[in-house]
């Protein structure tokens, strides 16, 4: 009777696996005709970022809601691809789409331990689930997941899936793909990756947030070390390469957007161009935009701005501490890094929290670098306020912190003053660098385009120039003496204007006094030509007149301009009186590599173009401003060592903006420096002190290697010998050469009689 009975039972649990088969089966059949096409896998086109490059191709920018870089199979390391199947799916190449074997022996641990504690998800299936399906987990899409990693199993080689899911698996760090992930954790190629990179990088797609090794290092650290063990096991690394790996220690990146080149004011100009032509598409369809930046030259201007900054920061002196934070006695270093989750990196300077101060020694907790010590040497910026009592660096204070050459930490400061640097081929237009500012995630405030300054003495060559084509001469002679204009004849205000040092020196040649920057002249030569034809005639250099009043002011510089005007109107003097429009983006590609747009400028003295101005005037102007370097308020540049370096100082009213802008035949550069908030930069803070410096580092760097250049001599422009203190021809011997329109010649000088002043 027993025996019947267990001979029923089974037959029925037989029956009734057989009816869920067929089921099953018929479900099958029914759903498998409906299942999505498989188009998007065989044709893939995902969302590509917007990327932006320097002329050399190095990546400077990079912009869309998903990081992404495509790879083919045959270009992903044979470790990489191990590291993923170790991880989750070591049996991918056996199996048809579902592992049997896998399904089993997740069933079994969840069995023994209870609760779902391990999956037999595929790589294959999870191809289904991010391409077609949703997250959601119930029986109708686990269903179909195997379904439609039958249907992929069929039409696809294991190559391609495997293909499509190192570039679509979601790793974190709005990084889609094992590529685009390499560089957003690492900053490198995944063929640069080590074997512990990239077993890191190979624990990310069970759980990205909470394997992410920049949020949760020490759950990072657990999941690398699984993938590591499975690696050995299946035999893909040796014992001392598992050891090794388990050793190395992780170094991911702390920085949101971490580039070879700090170019990010130029990217998000192109950035903004890209979207007004294409629209959301910029962002998805992989562009990819060649700017005129040339990688080294940027290098140099962004540590130029930053040097120039910080050196003008540290003349005045630690403002003290950003912020104070409570402190608990013990404070983990969890709780200190959710402290300074608030503030950001600047480059190497790093936001910190104090934990011990002292005027010998203070300890603090620095984001990205843990637990550091400052000894005196690293004090110095901000002894005066150690030394006080009480002081105000204590426990709590939050801190920014920079590590030396020598590995040494010190005390520095977020700068609140505000800086920038255009630089420019005279020739063409076209930008090798800009910096925009001290720091883009701080301040996106594009200071070369958007920065409407007054230019103060920078202005001067521009009224000079116009004084040339009135019959002025560079041997001219002008009184540098008081002028006092009444509230009648200004309109509003009595006006006493000064000299910057506060001295005069009588009757001069106009060369010198650009040399020396003496406004008096410059306020003489406006009165002579005329404030509303020097008005328009700035127009020829790009200026807006309606920017420039014409009023005496204007010959002070009392306009306004941006950096990136005054690089254009520098370079008609550079290329000897052609007017040329500065350019960025020199082609557009599509994802392909075709070429979508591509810049067409015209060169400087082209056929088809004509001089804006007389090319003796931009002769003679740059010969001025040559002397503005040899011996007047740019002296400072001769260290440079060069003789065909020209340029101008600029300083406005109470040093609240300072310039310098030169040039070079292949190069024009602008420097600027001030407070976004207009203030006083301080006693002695002129163009020459804050602004020189910063055009002569980058300067230095971007010449280094460049012929000597010379000025070419146009027709019409004479040679002749002046005396010095007359500006007369001299007859005999002695006296000082000078260039002149052959028609503006000067008369040759009376024995005995000195020159008088024309003004």
């Amino acid at each position: 009777m027993f025996a019947r009975w267990s001979l029923y039972l089974l037959f029925s649990v037989l029956g009734a696996g057989l009816i869920c088969a067929g089921l099953v089966a018929f479900a099958a059949v029914m759903t498998y005709p409906s299942l999505p096409s498989l188009e998007v896998l065989k044709d893939y086109r995902p969302k590509i970022p917007l990327r932006v490059y320097s002329e050399e191709g190095v990546l400077i920018g990079e912009f869309g809601e998903e990081r992404r870089a495509v790879v083919a199979i045959n270009q992903v390391p044979k470790l990489m691809k191990e590291a993923i199947l170790a991880a989750e799916d070591e049996r991918f190449y056996e199996h048809g789409g579902i592992d049997y074997q896998g399904v089993m022996r997740a069933a079994w641990v969840n069995f023994i331990h209870g609760g779902s504690r391990q999956g037999a998800s595929t790589i294959t299936m999870q191809v289904a689930r991010n391409f077609f399906l949703t997250k959601e987990k119930t029986l109708s899409r686990k269903f179909n997941e195997a379904l439609l990693s039958f249907k992929i199993e069929q039409n696809l080689t294991k190559d391609e899936i495997l293909q499509l899911y190192i570039n679509q698996i979601y790793l974190g760090q709005k990084a889609y793909g094992f590529a685009a992930a390499s560089q957003a954790y690492f900053g490198k190629p995944m063929d640069k990756l080590s074997v512990a990179e990239m077993a890191v990088l190979a624990g990310l797609p069970k759980a990205p947030s909470s394997y992410n090794p920049v949020i949760n290092p020490t759950r990072s650290k657990s999941r690398q070390l699984y993938v590591l063990h499975r690696m050995r096991v299946l035999g893909y690394i040796t014992e001392a390469q598992f050891d090794a790996a388990v050793k190395e220690p992780i170094r991911v990146k702390h920085e949101r957007h971490d580039y070879p080149v700090k170019a990010e004011y130029l990217a998000e100009m192109v950035r903004r161009d890209m979207y007004d032509k294409y629209k959301e598409e910029a962002y998805t369809k992989g562009y990819k935009v060649y700017t005129t930046l040339r990688w080294s030259d940027q290098v140099a201007a962004y540590q130029a701005v930053r040097k120039g900054v910080t050196d003008y920061d540290e003349r005045h002196g630690y403002k003290g501490p950003e912020k104070y934070v409570d402190l608990p006695e013990e404070s983990q270093d969890g709780k200190l890094d959710e402290i300074l989750d608030d503030y950001d990196a600047s480059d190497n300077m790093l936001p910190a929290v104090v934990l011990h101060a002292s005027p010998v020694g203070v300890k603090a907790y620095a984001k990205g670098a843990g637990r550091i010590s400052i000894g005196p040497e690293g004090l110095r910026f901000a002894k005066r306020m150690l030394d006080e009592k009480p002081s105000r660096i204590k426990r709590g204070a939050v801190i920014r912190v920079i590590k030396d050459e020598k590995g040494k930490w010190a005390i520095t400061e977020m700068p609140a003053v505000e800086a920038a640097l255009i630089s420019v081929s005279p020739q063409t237009g076209a930008i090798r660098a800009l910096v925009g500012g001290f720091d883009f995630n701080q301040n996106q405030f594009n200071h070369v385009t958007q920065a409407w300054r007054q230019p103060g003495s920078s202005f001067k060559p521009f009224i000079y120039s116009a004084a040339l084509e009135k019959g002025f001469t560079p041997a001219s002679i002008v009184d540098d003496a008081p002028l006092v204009f009444t509230a009648e004849q200004t309109g509003s205000v009595p006006w006493e204007p000064k000299n910057y040092e506060g001295t005069y020196s009588g009757p001069m040649r106009i060369r010198v006094a650009l040399a020396e920057s003496k406004n008096l002249v410059a306020i003489r030569i406006l009165q002579a030509i005329g404030a509303n034809y020097a008005q328009d005639y700035i127009a020829r250099f790009g200026f807006d007149p309606k920017m420039h009043p014409p009023y005496l002011t204007m010959a002070l510089g009392a306009g306004l301009v941006t950096p990136w005007q005054m690089a254009g109107a520098y370079s008609v003097f550079a290329n000897g009186g052609y007017s040329v429009s500065p350019y960025y983006i020199d082609r557009i590609e599509d994802q392909e590599g075709h070429v979508l747009a591509k810049a067409s400028p015209v060169a400087a003295g082209a056929p088809a173009t004509s001089p804006v101005i007389d090319p003796r005037n931009a002769f003679i102007m740059t010969s001025m401003m040559q002397d503005v370097i040899k011996y007047g308020t740019g002296a400072k540049a001769m260290k440079l060592g060069r003789t065909d370096l020209a340029g101008k100082t600029g300083t406005t009213n109470d040093q609240v903006d300072a310039w310098f802008a030169g040039f070079q035949p292949t190069l024009t550069t602008i420097a600027w420096i001030g407070y976004d908030q207009p203030k006083t930069l301080g006693h002695g803070e002129t163009g020459a002190q804050a602004a020189l410096p910063i055009w002569m580092d980058y300067m230095g760097h971007a010449l280094s290697g460049v012929p000597m250049a010379t000025f070419t001599l146009p027709n019409g422009v004479v040679e002749a010998k002046i005396d010095p203190l007359t500006g007369k021809i001299m007859t005999g011997d002695g006296g000082m050469d000078e260039y002149f329109y052959q028609e503006l010649l000067p008369k040759a000088q009376v024995a005995g009689k000195t020159g008088d002043p024309l003004f």
